[in-house]
């Protein structure tokens, strides 16, 4: 029987942590993760070849994150549900990370 338990694998009884690319691995391609940014986090992510920002956003403003299981993000966006929604519309399964 294997069961997880903070990070490890405990498999008859022995225990081995997970790597990197294990937890990467955990949860597949269709697997993203949503989680809040403050925009003045990510600023410099939002500016075009001519420095100015792409969009109208203050510093204070929350954006979300959508990150692949490796931890690259995939995406910026000003809404929750719209960043669950894209996630579905691209076939991947979103769940929120605090």
């Amino acid at each position: 029987m294997t069961l997880m338990k903070n990070g490890a694998i405990f498999n008859d009884g022995e225990q081995k942590s997970l790597s990197a690319r294990d937890f990467a691995e955990l949860g597949g391609r269709k697997l993203v993760y949503v989680r809040t940014v403050a925009a003045r986090d990510v600023l410099d992510d939002l500016i075009d070849d001519e420095g100015e920002l792409t969009i109208e956003i203050e510093d204070d403003d929350i954006l979300y994150s959508v990150h692949s299981s490796s931890g690259e993000r995939l995406a910026l966006v000003g809404d929750r549900e719209l960043a669950f929604a894209a996630a579905r519309q691209h076939e991947m399964n979103p769940v929120s990370v605090h």
